[in-house]
């Protein structure tokens, strides 16, 4: 498993979907479309999916020497 960082090539909107897809080795549509499909129940979804737009650093500012 890799960090999870919103990517800068490859994303929609926040990137949230390409970054949980390449966090546990999905392809980014997959993610999409259970993320659409999540949306069909009740729950907070897109609270969710703004939270980690906002928490989730972008990938090129999460490569930082340790």
């Amino acid at each position: 498993m890799t960090a999870l960082a919103r990517p800068t090539h490859g994303r929609m909107i926040g990137g949230v979907c390409a970054a949980l897809a390449r966090r546990f080795g999905t392809s980014a549509t997959t993610m999409r479309v259970i993320f659409l499909l999540s949306c069909l129940l009740p729950g907070p979804q897109f609270l969710l999916y703004i939270a980690l737009w906002i928490l989730l650093p972008a990938e090129d500012k999460s490569h930082t020497a340790w």
